[in-house]
């Protein structure tokens, strides 16, 4: 990865044609460097990441457009156009488009870490165990359902 390069990614767009298909949503790679690692999503309504950790990194979403629920350390949030959610390392959070058109939002972590081989890892993979697994390896831990 190495040091920030300047430049502009526009919206819609990844930074060098960079987009991945994970799980039914369009992440946009907006930048890649060792101190932080940025991407842009668009979801459906209904779509969702449940929830997770990240041991190793802070994560933040500045939704862009639409409505999210977010779960962050148990408690239940709502997320409207112009918020932002903060997600410290260690936090259990996940997120779902509650509302009835598509969601667009600004994710990023610091540090990079793993999160963009991740990604390259489970784009276009269809199956939800195999994202699980995959994401394991990357400093990704998905907590058990419910129940």
């Amino acid at each position: 990865m190495g040091l920030l390069k300047p430049g502009i990614t526009l919206p819609g767009t990844g930074d060098d044609g960079v987009v991945w298909n994970i799980l039914g949503q369009t992440y946009w790679l907006k930048e890649s460097c060792d101190t932080s690692f940025s991407f842009e999503v668009l979801g459906d309504p209904g779509t969702f990441v449940p929830p997770h950790i990240h041991p190793t990194q802070d994560e933040f979403i500045f939704l862009l457009d639409g409505n999210m629920e977010l779960i962050l350390d148990g408690q239940v949030h709502t997320l409207h156009t112009g918020g932002m959610a903060r997600m410290p390392m260690g936090i259990p959070h996940g997120y779902k488009n509650i509302g009835d058109t598509p969601s667009r939002s600004l994710f990023w972590v610091s540090p990079a870490r793993k999160l963009h081989e991740l990604f390259n890892m489970i784009h276009n993979v269809p199956d939800p165990a195999e994202v699980v697994r995959l994401a394991a390896m990357c400093e990704v831990e998905f907590l058990p359902p419910p129940g």
